[in-house]
């Protein structure tokens, strides 16, 4: 199954691909040129695997930046293979390639393999040699002339030296590209989806099938993706930002620094994300790390639709398993809609798609405040509030108070003693009044404030004591 996409927004900016070895400083760039941490950054070759977008913010005219992974153009099979076709697919799409070569390390003969292959690519290329802060540009530039490319041109990602020169270099060619104001808030209303899971469970694949292209590495392989990777696309005329990320393990079993930083990449991408498609793998049993995840899931608030994918790889035992392990060790997702899956195969996507469009309608649905406050009044005719000490909670009336996920915010008398399960009731009411489906609801009490609760009362003058001790001297005469 295929899903007809095309990337979005449709407005033509330039678009600048890094490109080079391992290690040569791509991630360090792109973080500079878009004015980010987007990339993760370490001194390890090949950690950056898939093509990765920023907008870049350097320089006066608008454009794109792509990360690459680290070409490796004499290995011919295993990831790093996958990564080099990444990269070559990313050279096409490119207006301007920057070749990024180390100028302390200088040529090698991998970078001499690359710049014969750019050289039959008709696109325009400037050969970037990265790290030269502290050294003479002249004479650290030299040896490049042998690449036979444009003239080599020294910066230092890290520090930030020549970068806006190099931006002013590279789009020479191309006009100011304005965008409207309305039209920039228009292309930015859409859903953002993170497809999150432990590793291996099929994420990527799922984002390539939801895709119809090969856009991210899938191998059978734990942490093939390291980063989280934004991939815009459309479906049926509607926008969508699609969010690829990293698998998350046990905190115990998380060793390397990379995966560390890999991990909180993941943890960002809930909190950016509109909805979450929780995948989990119908081959292995519903794991404690699941409903981690799903926990923080329900605690940052985002919609969430969840997905038990290789369904077409097990027997019937097996599913009926899965499905009793779901309702037991995951109930508490029972607001979120649950599709079976095939992500390498493409059975039951299209469907999930349409989950994840009703999630996100509901995540931000405005409610109006004379609705809710009927649906209130309904809800406590049928079930009242349970006695809090001398007297009854008086809820009044609701508004909304926010959206992603949707605030209920209730006004009243005495709203402090409502428990827990009287909350859940309201709930599970807005919910089913509304049809929220696949967004969690939360619900925030505000009782009313006794606008004399905090006085004290006016000392007695003489004349009101003389009284008050007449009063007493009378009372105690007539009742002793």
């Amino acid at each position: 199954m295929q899903i007809e996409s095309r990337p979005y927004p449709i407005i033509m900016k330039p678009t600048l691909v890094l490109v080079g070895r391992p290690n040569v400083g791509k991630s360090t760039l792109f973080n500079r040129l878009t004015r980010s941490r987007d990339a993760i950054v370490a001194d390890i070759p090949g950690l950056t695997r898939d093509r990765h977008y920023g907008q870049g913010r350097v320089g006066d005219k608008p454009y794109l930046v792509m990360d690459t992974g680290g070409l490796e153009p004499v290995v011919k099979d295993g990831i790093m293979h996958a990564m080099a076709q990444q990269s070559m697919q990313a050279i096409d799409e490119a207006d301007v390639v920057l070749f990024i070569v180390d100028g302390r390390q200088g040529i090698t003969a991998q970078d001499k393999i690359i710049a014969d292959q750019l050289r039959k690519k008709d696109r325009k290329i400037l050969l970037v040699v990265n790290k030269t802060e502290g050294m003479k540009r002249a004479v650290v530039t030299a040896e490049f002339y042998e690449l036979g490319l444009s003239e080599p041109y020294a910066v230092s990602a890290l520090h930030g030296d020549h970068i806006g020169e190099l931006v002013s270099l590279a789009l020479a060619d191309f006009p100011e590209t304005t965008v409207d104001s309305d039209e920039a808030q228009d292309q930015n209303r859409h859903a953002k989806i993170a497809i999150v899971g432990r590793p291996n469970v099929g994420k990527s694949t799922l984002v390539n099938t939801l895709l119809g292209e090969e856009r991210v590495i899938a191998f059978d392989q734990p942490g093939t993706t390291r980063d989280s990777i934004y991939i815009e696309f459309e479906h049926h005329g509607k926008p969508y930002t699609l969010i690829d990320t990293a698998g998350l393990r046990r905190r115990g079993k998380v060793n390397e620094t990379v995966e560390k930083f890999s991990a909180i990449k993941t943890l960002q991408a809930i909190e950016d994300a509109n909805v979450v498609v929780l995948v989990l793998d119908a081959s292995l049993d519903i794991a404690e790390q699941d409903a981690h995840i799903a926990d923080f899931i329900l605690q940052t608030g985002r919609a969430l639709v969840v997905a038990i994918n290789k369904w077409d790889g097990v027997d019937s035992y097996h599913r009926d398993i899965i499905k009793l392990e779901f309702s037991r060790k995951l109930s508490f997702l029972d607001f979120a809609k649950l599709h079976f899956i095939s992500a390498l195969k493409g059975t039951g996507v299209r469907q999930l798609l349409f989950s994840v469009d009703q999630a996100y309608a509901a995540a931000m649905v405005k409610l109006p405040t004379p609705k809710l406050t009927r649906a209130l009044l309904a809800a406590v005719e049928k079930h009242a509030p349970p006695r809090g000490g001398v007297s009854r909670p008086k809820p009044r009336y609701a508004h909304q108070g926010g959206s992603n996920p949707p605030l209920i915010v209730i006004h009243g008398n005495m709203l402090e003693h409502i428990p827990e399960t009287y909350r859940r009731y309201l709930e599970n009411y807005f919910r089913t009044a509304f049809d929220l489906k696949g967004t969690p609801l939360r619900i925030e009490f505000k009782a009313g404030h006794n606008p004399y609760a905090d006085k004290k009362p006016a000392p007695l003058n003489e004349a009101e004591l003389r009284r008050a001790h007449s009063r007493r001297r009378r009372n105690r005469k007539k009742y002793g």
